[in-house]
């Protein structure tokens, strides 16, 4: 399967959620991409939030080769042109971004890759949707709010976006972001909490993935 800039908006658009994380063992983390897999994930972003990032993302890919080959794997957190270099010469198949950098982008796409920064403001996201991001990441979520997304939509005709930062496994959360029309939404620490990652608590996961995406099949129009 070709993972580029479309076959990624594709998968991330039919899965509905994008879940993300990152843990300083590497092990670990790949246990815990084995049962988000299990639990039907098959889109995926680890986040460049600590000095072993690199090291295990490279790690995951080795481990990728033998297994869970149709997971997209992409890395967030990539604030500058150097992170952006490591992580596409690690084999990124999307990077993910807390800021609009267009350097980034213009890498990410010269890769032909998916490029999602992260957006606050009206002028943030106009100029991140005319360098031709092909997802715009809404963060922080939380603070922003569904009403915020229905709000300014209609300025951004076609735009994807995805909201990151406090969404919850919640009916009711999940879907007022659907219908502000999200193509997905962001799963973070209240997936893979810092008690299932302490715990090691895989199965957990697996069941809370799966409750994930019956909410999400449930709610996505």
């Amino acid at each position: 399967m070709t993972k580029n800039k479309e076959t990624t908006i594709a998968a991330i658009k039919t899965q509905g959620m994008l879940p993300l994380f990152y843990y300083e063992d590497a092990q670990v983390s790949l246990e815990i991409v084995r049962a988000l897999y299990k639990g039907g994930v098959r889109v995926f972003e680890y986040t460049n939030r600590g000095k072993a990032a690199l090291e295990n993302f490279q790690f995951l890919k080795e481990a990728l080769k033998t297994e869970m080959q149709d997971l997209f794997l992409g890395i967030g957190t990539i604030k500058n042109t150097t992170e952006v270099k490591e992580f596409l010469a690690a084999g990124a198949d999307f990077i993910v971004c807390p800021v609009v950098d267009l350097e980034v982008g213009k890498l990410t796409h010269d890769a032909g890759l998916l490029w999602i920064p992260g957006c606050m403001t009206p002028t943030e996201i106009n100029i991140a949707h005319q360098f031709g991001a092909g997802i715009i990441k809404l963060f922080p979520a939380n603070i922003l709010g569904p009403e915020y997304l229905s709000s300014i939509k209609e300025l951004f005709q076609g735009q994807l976006f995805v909201p990151t930062g406090g969404v919850e496994i919640d009916e009711t959360n999940i879907d007022n972001w659907f219908k502000a029309g999200v193509c997905a939404v962001g799963m973070g620490s209240k997936l893979v909490s810092k008690k299932i990652l302490e715990n090691k608590a895989y199965d957990e996961l697996q069941t809370l993935t799966t409750k994930a995406f019956e909410i999400i099949n449930k709610v996505k129009p």
